[in-house]
């Protein structure tokens, strides 16, 4: 008996039909000791809705007391590539048997839950149905559906040059890069800063500074010829747009265009009444060092002194950075568009959902706009300099701000969209079927190098089956 571990506590609603997803997420979760939540709608309405406050045991290879979450956590993000110089951890072990425990109400107490061993004034106990968390990449997708709902509403188009609505920003050779390059990571834009160090922290926790780097920066590559993951700088590109055509920040421009009228507990800029809700996030490795990155930007065959492999070293320095400042209330009130979205599973489903259908009368994009995003717009084009030589069939696929499938981000299978983001959020919609699913997760697990994530296996294919894709 004392070598079981145990099982992971599941409170559900779950309609007939979707049981398998419940088992299946059961599963999925047995080996992590973190919390999670599972959300999914088929055609607007919710037909799983899922937590765990997790196994509460870090002792069996997952999250040793010297590791560090959002308190000081980095790795690379969820795109995977080279947009953290290929510096990644491991991914959880074998499963194992597992029991389910489902209840009615508010299950999962503190004394079976993960607890917050990191924040006074954060939520403190187990994660709950109602916790949000640090959504990492994810939150580039909530910039993208402000880029498309001004899009759709005729004010903005991707072939415009940005220069047409940020005039600072032709600086430097880049008066005709267009907003499509800027959604498509083709801008030649990884990092803030011409250093390895990356951009220092203050002004990196400052908008008005991130903004003002970028606009004086040249690109690396020639913008629209090659693309790479954008993985902070991807926010403050597209949300100043966004800014600049709507007069508003994103972060307020998605809290009143999209996060209100679908009564959403997304934010990018955490509100302090919510902070009670707030449980970190947990690493199950520590950051790769600056050596061990810059060994990695060499191995890929870039000299040290490349313009392009200090980028790479400059861009996971600030990710560590920028990761590391979500452990605290200055970060999460801050708006970082690309990685420091909070929320919960729940709302990210629901918004999903609203992009591919209507929830309660509310649809946030047409189909055509849909079409649109999810067209491919890299598929045609190599990673930048000796990068190329790295390319496969798991390379990251990139539509217009969303996530196309390939093998180590499959999504919903053909068709679908989305985005995942560092340790194993993900939130995605598959609009042929009227799927839309969020998941969000407290333990940073995830290994893109080394496939989809352990966790997501389980409860995609359930999903897939109770909602008749692939034949199954």
């Amino acid at each position: 008996m004392s070598g079981r571990r145990p099982a992971p506590v599941v409170t559900e609603i779950v309609r007939p039909g979707w049981e398998g997803v419940r088992d299946a997420f059961a599963r999925g979760q047995a080996e992590d000791p973190g919390g999670a939540q599972l959300a999914v709608r088929h055609g607007g309405r919710t037909v799983v809705d899922l937590w765990t406050p997790g196994t509460g045991r870090f002792g069996y290879g997952a999250a040793p007391d010297g590791a560090r979450g959002a308190d000081g956590a980095g790795g690379t993000d969820g795109a995977g590539g080279a947009d953290g110089a290929g510096v990644a951890g491991g991914v959880h072990g074998t499963r194992a048997e597992h029991a389910r425990r489902t209840e009615a109400g508010a299950g999962g107490d503190a004394e079976t839950g993960y607890r917050n061993e990191h924040g006074a004034g954060t939520g403190g106990g187990a994660f709950r149905a109602n916790s949000v968390g640090v959504l990492m990449s994810v939150s580039k997708a909530l910039v993208a559906v402000c880029a498309h709902l001004l899009i759709e509403r005729g004010v903005l188009d991707p072939d415009d040059p940005v220069a047409r609505h940020w005039p600072e920003f032709a600086a430097a050779g880049k008066a005709q890069t267009t907003v499509a390059d800027l959604l498509a990571h083709r801008a030649g834009l990884p990092a803030y800063a011409d250093d390895p160090a990356g951009l220092p922290e203050a002004p990196l926790l400052e908008p008005a500074a991130r903004v003002r780097a970028l606009a004086a920066m040249s690109p690396v590559w020639d913008p629209g010829k090659a693309f790479l993951y954008h993985a902070l700088t991807y926010g403050d590109l597209v949300g100043e747009v966004v800014h600049r055509v709507s007069g508003e920040s994103v972060g307020r421009f998605f809290a009143r265009e999209v996060a209100g009228p679908l009564g959403l507990d997304l934010w990018i800029g955490l509100p302090e009444r919510e902070e009670h809700r707030f449980v970190p996030q947990r690493a199950v490795r520590p950051d790769p060092t600056p050596g061990q990155v810059a060994r990695a930007v060499e191995r890929a065959g870039l000299a040290p002194g490349d313009r392009l492999a200090t980028s790479l070293r400059a861009s996971s320095a600030e990710l560590a950075r920028a990761t590391a400042s979500f452990g605290t209330r200055r970060g999460r009130a801050a708006e970082f568009p690309a990685a420091g979205g909070i929320g919960d599973a729940r709302s990210l489903a629901r918004l999903y959902a609203a992009l591919v259908g209507p929830v309660d009368g509310v649809r946030l994009l047409s189909a055509a706009t849909v079409d649109r995003a999810r067209t491919p717009c890299t598929d045609h084009l190599p990673q930048p300099g000796v990068l190329h030589r790295l390319d496969g069939p798991d390379r990251s696929r990139f539509g217009l701000g969303f996530e196309l499938p390939r093998p180590g981000a499959p999504l919903l299978g053909e068709g679908s969209f989305g985005h995942a983001g560092a340790g194993g959020r993900l939130g995605m919609a598959h609009p042929e079927s009227g799927l839309a699913v969020g998941y969000v997760c407290t333990v940073m697990a995830w290994e893109p190098s080394a496939g989809p994530d352990p966790r997501w296996m389980p409860w995609t294919e359930a999903i897939g089956k109770a909602a008749g894709l692939g034949g199954g």
